[in-house]
């Protein structure tokens, strides 16, 4: 297996240069997709047979939940890219996706809480779904606050990277909470190798939201990532003549 390109990872200035290439797809991709989703699940999907109307925050919730948990698990594999090969590029992605995990994490709880509220009749309850998101959250406050707290960036790139990695393991207990303990919260809306217990007309919808979400993380991270390559890469030269190419642009 030819790894030139993982290598290839390790150059901030090839990052820069690739990533300039994805983001408007990306970009583009998120605005349709989420657009599109949003009008067929808000407007055109039937009402639940039991929820009603209610169920439709399912468009909103089950995306950012999806994305929390995998934001996640992308914080740890740049912790171990970042521990093993040294790759300062896995701690910029890593404090640029950080972030946007929590905010996605928050929106899944918030939204699960108003969803629960006619649904359970209760804001909240600590059950075993929403409790592992919550800790999910602080989690997420936690490699943040770390990456902020350190001024050494090779300390904090450490730190953070042990903790994404000792974290994930939140991850498992996320998703198989509801089979491993009895809960409130319902069984997992898509299973690979289970047909969607919904209607095409609701689950699609759903789907491509939760690309339209992964489009907009995608986007986002990326964003992030070259703003703060220039930011560490500025006395490069490279760096100096994109950075008089952008400020000639405005």
């Amino acid at each position: 297996m030819n790894w030139t390109w993982f290598h290839k990872l390790g150059s901030p200035k090839w990052f820069y240069e690739i990533s300039g290439r994805w983001l408007p797809w990306l970009a583009w991709g998120a605005v349709i997709l989420i657009s599109l989703g949003l009008v067929w699940g808000l407007a055109f999907a039937p009402p639940d047979y039991q929820q009603g109307n209610s169920f439709r925050i399912i468009y909103i919730h089950v995306p950012a939940a999806f994305l929390a948990q995998s934001c996640y698990i992308m914080l740890a594999v740049c912790g171990v890219v970042g521990l093993v090969w040294k790759m300062k590029l896995a701690d910029v992605a890593l404090q640029a996706a950080a972030p946007l995990g929590a905010w996605m994490t928050f929106v899944a709880l918030v939204t699960g809480a108003i969803w629960g509220k006619p649904t359970w009749g209760a804001w909240w309850v600590w059950d075993a779904r929403l409790t592992s998101m919550l800790i999910l959250l602080f989690l997420y406050f936690g490699v943040i606050a770390l990456g902020q707290a350190i001024s050494n960036r090779d300390s904090a790139a450490k730190a953070c990277a042990v903790l994404a990695i000792v974290g994930v393991i939140n991850i498992p207990i996320i998703k198989y909470s509801v089979e491993w303990w009895n809960t409130l919260h319902q069984p997992a809306t898509f299973k690979i190798t289970e047909k969607p217990a919904m209607p095409p007309e609701m689950w699609v919808p759903l789907l491509i939201m939760v690309l339209g979400f992964y489009c907009f993380f995608g986007a986002v991270v990326l964003l992030r990532m070259r703003l703060e390559v220039l930011k560490r890469e500025a006395r490069s030269s490279w760096a100096k003549a994109e950075i008089q190419a952008q400020v000639g642009k405005v």
